[in-house]
């Protein structure tokens, strides 16, 4: 946002403009599967109840019985209407890190930029979606790690040719549509969305969560 300065009778005042945003819808095609891993509610009530003085989790000898059904719906994001989505958040979190990219400050960009959700989770109300276009989950088996390097079996839902309308809103004092577009393609072909993306924090990316820009409007 810029800052305009202005004197009249020999006092100085700073003039700030009203927000200019801008809105514009982008289609997005997946180049890559896109695996989704939602927080296990399961787990989520452990944990709760550990905190809370419930019973402690059993010892490991006496684990119970995965059901990979289970583990692979339990990593869904689904709409109150029943479709199947991604975390809103996570196309706003990319695009910001995509920003070291190009030298734009990214405490700028988390004031500037913001995605707006197609809808909201079943379960969790506060969790925004981006509804998933084009395909149905099929359930995708891994060994991945934990931070001890203990490696375990998991269950994911993974969506093979995948496509998605992104509504993103944006200052428009800090960029233009032509930013946000190039932006979001760089997001699409360097940074990547969900499990196993290039731009991952624990490792250098599993080559999943990509897409490329098809349209804007």
């Amino acid at each position: 946002m810029k800052k305009q300065t202005e004197v009249k009778d020999g006092v100085q005042s700073v003039v700030i403009r009203p927000p200019n945003f801008k809105v514009a819808t982008f289609e997005i095609e997946g180049d890559a599967p896109l695996v989704v891993h939602r927080f296990s509610a399961k787990a989520a009530k452990a944990i709760e109840d550990k905190m809370t003085g419930g019973k402690p989790a059993a010892s490991k000898k006496n684990r119970e019985a995965v059901v990979p059904e289970d583990v692979f719906n339990e990593a869904r994001y689904r709409s109150k209407e029943g479709w199947d989505g991604f975390h809103a958040g996570a196309i706003r979190s990319a695009m910001i890190s995509a920003c070291r990219l190009v030298g734009f400050k990214m405490t700028l960009a988390k004031l500037s930029v913001f995605v707006i959700a197609d809808g909201w989770d079943a379960t969790e109300p506060q969790i925004p979606l981006i509804r998933i276009l084009g395909c149905d989950p099929v359930m995708q088996k891994d060994v991945p790690r934990v931070e001890t390097g203990q490696p375990y079996v998991t269950w994911r839902p993974a969506y093979h040719g995948w496509k998605a309308k992104i509504k993103i809103r944006w200052d428009a004092d800090q960029f233009t549509l032509a930013d946000v577009t190039n932006l979001l393609a760089r997001v699409g072909a360097q940074v990547g969305i969900c499990e196993g993306r290039p731009d991952s924090k624990n490792s250098a990316g599993c080559g999943w969560g990509t897409f490329v820009v098809t349209g804007a409007k």
